[in-house]
């Protein structure tokens, strides 16, 4: 095109600046500067930019280029909005900030420890000299110590598989090819169960990277490897809907490629997944160098340790099975209870670094004198100290071990007197005992046992001796085929209710109904009100602290409802998501006199609080919740009987009465009054 554009009066060969009427540029943040642009100003025809990353940089505006106002494009689906929709197109996201001493203070070998100083020394390198600061890192200098912290802090906070262990799958950026390979090394070294297999250097100019079967298409479409750790290649242009956490091992100054890198992540999982996929509400990006706060960015923060892995879990209902049967006291089930969790321990992989760092620890609790009188005080030590290292125990059967810990609380809940529990735990291994399909050969073995496992006669006597053994048998025979378990499938759940602010991206203002970008709205709003704070008795009272009366709010009220930008109570509830605040209570907010709580902040914290604290929930349980949630956004109310009611009987034909016990019903039902007050 360049060269018909040259060619001048060429005969045969010159093409005319009306010859379209047309022009899209696609990337048009870095698609229509330098050569191209040249291009695109020499045709007379309506241009139409599309962008996910506009610029408003001076030498290469975007905005200005389509001749639009700075952050007000022509059209605009924004990310929220997109995340919104039913369904969603596109994946949330939380961040956890993660950075050790050296990256933020850099490394001066005058001002550290003499130990570390002596150190230096013993390895022939002047500590005087060792002055770096912590953008060096991995540019100038490299601290075996600071990756191998990167790569732990993945390994416990990154979202994990269904087991709880290993993470899904997951993209780490590296600063180099160097720092990459540093990077799996380390990887290997601590946890060398999952030695050349877990995390894999991905860079372009490894052959065994492309084509089928290469690492990349390995990433793609197999179980491992887990994590990529990659240079450049994985940063823009590759779709992979599985990826659930990113992690920013390097600074990154392009904000364009900031979002390009965060976009690896935002993918939806399709309707049909592969077995080993992680299920996906959200994805995790942890920051190791204050990129967000670089480019001033304040996304949801994501709490350390939300996820408890299924060994920990077990671990510690077996610790609470136990407390229950010495209060009773029965000796023989005691016992039993004590073998299985010496088991757990011994089964830990010795080489691994969380077990290497617990050998102390361990060591108190490895002979049979520590467990022959247990008190208190060490089942603290048991629950908080023990329990958290079989978070390291690789290569089992996770879902016969789930079920295993739906038995173990059962029991639990038994011994303690918890019929209402012990109930639904009943209900739930029931449940999954009848979702074994029994065409499999595997299956149809024990089809007797899983007939009667289902029966009221089989769940009679449940405080006997004989029952304990009887359930420890039907556990041991049914877990391992819990592999086999067909997945209820829950098609989507569809909302049908009035028009929600989170699902708008334009709001309708003034007499004509002009329809103006939410941002954009509050943004002349805000200006407009700080405009009139000079001339505005009712404003500057407001602003010294002194009470107005209702008839000079509604004065102000009046000057903005009727002029630009036309304002109205309605229009304030929604660009502020907050469907309860009056007039005045806005007004404040922008003079930042007092912050204003936006709904859908006051559920997240809520409802993310409340499931931390109920980390026991099954899928279906937390389906449900979630569900509750979008329903609370949308409405801004709920009373029992919408629990009832589609959508929750879509998930179970009773409703939340089909998932919940009635005290985890009234739980619920305080969480979401607290919510909507």
């Amino acid at each position: 095109m360049l060269n018909l554009i040259q060619a001048g009066t060429t005969p045969g060969s010159w093409i005319s600046p009306f010859f379209f009427d047309l022009i899209i540029a696609d990337e048009s943040h870095r698609s229509i500067y330098n050569v191209y642009k040249h291009v695109v100003d020499y045709f007379h025809a309506l241009k139409l930019g599309l962008t996910a990353t506009p610029k408003d940089h001076l030498e290469q505006d975007t905005f200005q280029f389509f001749e639009c106002d700075t952050n007000d494009p022509t059209f605009a689906y924004s990310f929220e909005a997109a995340i919104a929709h039913d369904p969603p197109y596109l994946c949330d996201f939380e961040v956890l900030k993660v950075r050790s001493k050296f990256q933020l203070e850099g490394i001066h070998g005058p001002t550290l420890p003499t130990a570390q100083q002596d150190q230096l020394a013993l390895e022939g390198m002047d500590p005087e000299e060792i002055v770096f600061e912590g953008t060096d890192l991995e540019r100038k200098v490299t601290n075996a110590a600071t990756n191998a912290l990167i790569v732990r802090e993945f390994m416990e906070e990154s979202i994990k598989d269904s087991s709880g262990v290993l993470p899904g799958k997951s993209i780490i950026f590296a600063i180099s090819k160097q720092h990459a390979y540093r990077l799996q090394e380390h990887f290997d070294q601590l946890y060398p169960e999952h030695r050349g297999k877990l995390a894999r250097v991905l860079v372009s100019d490894d052959r065994y990277v492309h084509g089928k079967g290469g690492l990349l298409d390995q990433f793609k479409t197999q179980d491992m490897p887990r994590v990529a750790i990659s240079v450049d290649m994985l940063d823009t242009g590759v779709d992979i809907p599985e990826v659930v956490n990113l992690v920013f091992a390097k600074p990154v100054y392009s904000y364009v490629k900031f979002w390009q890198m965060i976009g690896r992540g935002t993918r939806v999982l399709p309707a049909i997944k592969r077995p080993w996929c992680t299920e996906k509400d959200r994805f995790l990006i942890i920051d190791c160098w204050g990129n967000f706060e670089y480019f001033q960015m304040e996304p949801e923060g994501r709490e350390p340790g939300a996820q408890i892995p299924v060994p920990v879990r077990l671990f510690r209902a077996r610790l609470e099975l136990l407390q229950g049967i010495l209060a009773a006291p029965n000796p023989e089930a005691a016992a039993a209870v004590v073998t299985d969790l010496r088991a757990d321990l011994a089964a830990l992989p010795a080489n691994n670094v969380v077990v290497s760092e617990a050998a102390a620890d361990l060591a108190r609790v490895a002979g049979a004198a520590f467990w022959a009188q247990l008190d208190d005080a060490k089942f603290r030590f048991l629950a908080g100290q023990i329990a958290p290292v079989l978070r390291a125990q690789s290569g089992l059967d996770f879902k016969a071990l789930r079920f295993e810990t739906l038995a173990v609380q059962h029991a639990s809940a038994l011994v303690g007197g918890r019929a209402a529990d012990a109930e639904g735990l009943r209900e739930e291994l029931v449940a999954q005992a009848t979702e074994l399909p029994l065409t499999l050969n595997q299956v149809a073995r024990e089809e007797g046992l899983i007939r009667e496992f289902g029966s009221a006669a089989w769940w009679s006597s449940t405080l006997t001796p004989e029952f304990h053994l009887r359930l420890t048998d039907a556990i041991r025979r049914l877990g391992p085929l819990m592999r086999y378990r067909s997945q209820e499938s829950h098609p989507i759940v569809k909302l049908n209710l009035r028009d929600d602010l989170l699902l708008k991206e334009f709001i309708e203002v003034g007499p004509r109904r002009e329809q103006v970008q939410t941002a954009v709205y509050r943004e002349r709003i805000e200006a407009r009100v700080r405009e009139l704070v000079a001339e505005n008795p009712v404003l500057q009272q407001l602003q010294r602290g002194e009470p107005v009366t209702e008839v000079e709010l509604e004065a102000l009220a009046e000057l903005l409802r009727e002029h630009e930008p036309w304002v109205t109570e309605e229009n304030l509830r929604r660009i502020y998501d907050n469907r309860h605040a009056r007039f005045l209570a806005f007004i404040r907010h922008i003079l930042e006199l007092e912050p204003l709580e936006t709904l859908s902040g006051r559920v997240a914290t809520e409802f993310d609080l409340f499931i931390t604290e109920h980390n026991d929930y099954s899928a279906l349980q937390l389906r449900l919740l979630q569900t509750l949630r979008t329903f609370i956004l949308q409405t801004g109310q709920v009373e029992r009987r919408h629990l009832v009611e589609p959508p929750f009987t879509q998930l179970h034909p009773n409703g939340i009465r089909g998932v919940f016990s009635e005290g985890q019903i009234d739980e619920i039902l305080a969480l979401s009054e607290r919510c909507v007050a």
